[in-house]
């Protein structure tokens, strides 16, 4: 008995000592946030599994019922749209054609999530080409399948070709000559892509406080262009925060006080079509009045762009990328809240005065979350539309078959709205139930519960926005 118990004690020191060894390796093998990436089976085993639609829609089949999206960012229960927007304003969907000449160029924003974002992009999306990405290379090659071209115009594929952190000026005026030189086209006289700029925006105090933060270490952005009409700005246009080489070890205050810091309102600044006020020459205009026609030219663009996501929003961004352009993503995008700028503790007054300086980003970005949610809410309703048709399609070809079979025999019909047999999203599970009764096929014409139509529309949900949470 002892002998027994010995060695039962022997077997489970090993077992623990096997699996302290295991997350040691894991620890080097996928350091710091990166594995939370292995919770995926997890994930799927207790919500269901899903799959992708042949255009690449993400369809969740989870029996529990739960959607994916709720509460994934602590968003009101209730969205309630502030702006009205067109109907192709909601409903975005571009035909990209990754075997052909289309290329998705990725306006970065600093401090905004791109760089996770940038990764997902070559690292994470099912494609019959994956990019090629190796060790201690900064870069990957993303070709279309058969061809020696690139179908991603980014900091990880190609690199800061048109400068650092490109804006929206930059990028229009530069990345369709640049493609045009790498990659010359067959008929020159004839343009052949379709380019498709997408950005990621952020809170403006959070994103303010976290480039704070990075230029607190010591980074700077110096090697940036700010290419605008040909030219960049000159030292008077554009001039230095800091004498030295670097702004390391600034306090927020000085960060703050440095009337020429463009941390201040960047998002509207790199979205905005900078020619429209004389790019950095600050003099044609009043301080307002550029603002204002910045502001309005960088909501245009985002608009028009072919997609755009909210760092606050992860599993939202990663549904309506993958919705825009048919693609599909390996993993489930992570929302990580433990950032550098979320463990500095800001006093109330100090973030007041971060919103004011920042109020063009704040006015933008509240703009651009109206108009991210009301395109998540018309995107989900075409899916539940398209999944309803599926379903009653389904029921009359059943009824069809059953019909077929038995022609002129009586048909059981449940006296209420629904038959008591439950409906899971993968399909019907009919039973049977003695209440229900019988009702001849030769009698008055009636509507089966399964032919009812959803006449909902898109004018249904610009009046009535529908509660998804």
């Amino acid at each position: 008995m002892d002998e027994n118990s010995s060695k039962q004690h022997r077997l489970l020191i090993a077992l623990v000592l096997v699996l302290l060894f295991g997350v040691i390796v894991l620890q080097y093998v996928c350091p710091s946030s990166d594995c939370q990436l292995l919770h995926l089976g997890s994930l799927s085993s207790k919500s269901g599994s899903n799959y992708f639609g042949s255009r690449g829609e993400r369809y969740d089949i989870g029996l529990s019922g739960k959607d994916p999206y709720v509460a994934e960012d602590g968003a009101l229960a209730r969205f309630v749209p502030r702006f009205n927007f067109t109907i192709a304003d909601l409903s975005r969907l571009v035909d990209f054609n990754i075997k052909g000449d289309d290329v998705i160029v990725f306006l970065h924003i600093q401090k905004t999530g791109g760089t996770t974002f940038g990764r997902h992009l070559v690292r994470n999306i099912q494609l019959e080409r994956p990019c090629e990405c190796h060790a201690g290379q900064k870069k990957c090659t993303c070709y279309r399948p058969g061809k020696k071209e690139t179908w991603l115009f980014s900091r990880f594929s190609t690199g800061w070709s048109c400068g650092l952190h490109a804006d929206w000026t930059e990028l229009t005026n530069c990345v369709p000559s640049l493609m045009n030189t790498r990659e010359p086209p067959k008929i020159p006289a004839v343009p052949r892509r379709n380019y498709y700029y997408i950005t990621i925006l952020r809170d403006p105090v959070w994103r303010y406080l976290s480039e704070w933060r990075h230029v607190q270490r010591g980074a700077t952005w110096k090697a940036s262009l700010h290419v605008c009409d040909g030219r960049t700005p000159t030292l008077a246009e554009l001039p230095s925060c800091y004498p030295g080489d670097d702004w390391s070890g600034c306090s927020l205050q000085d960060f703050m006080d440095c009337p020429y810091n463009l941390a201040n309102n960047r998002q509207v600044r790199m979205l905005a079509d900078l020619s429209l006020v004389g790019c950095y020459n600050v003099s044609t205009l009043g301080e307002d009045g550029r603002w204002a026609m910045l502001l309005e030219s960088a909501k245009r663009n985002l608009r028009r762009m072919a997609f755009f996501g909210l760092t606050e929003y992860q599993r939202k961004t990663q549904y309506l990328f993958e919705r825009t352009f048919r693609l599909a993503f390996i993993a489930p995008f992570t929302q990580l809240n433990g950032t550098r700028a979320a463990s500095v503790e800001v006093a109330l007054e100090t973030q007041r005065q971060i919103r004011q300086l920042n109020k063009w980003d704040v006015e933008l970005y509240e703009y651009a979350r109206d108009l991210f949610l009301q395109r998540f809410q018309v995107a989900r309703q075409h899916e539940r539309r398209r999944a309803r048709k599926r379903r009653q399609q389904e029921r009359r070809r059943l009824r069809g078959r059953i019909g077929q079979q038995g022609i002129g025999r009586p048909v059981t019909v449940w006296p209420g709205d629904k038959p008591p047999w439950t409906e899971a999203q993968t399909g019907e599970v009919i039973s049977t139930h003695p209440e229900m009764k019988q009702q001849g096929r030769g009698g008055g014409e009636t509507t089966d519960w399964w032919d009812r139509e959803d006449n909902s529309s898109m004018e249904d949900y610009m009046n009535n926005v529908e509660q998804w949470q």
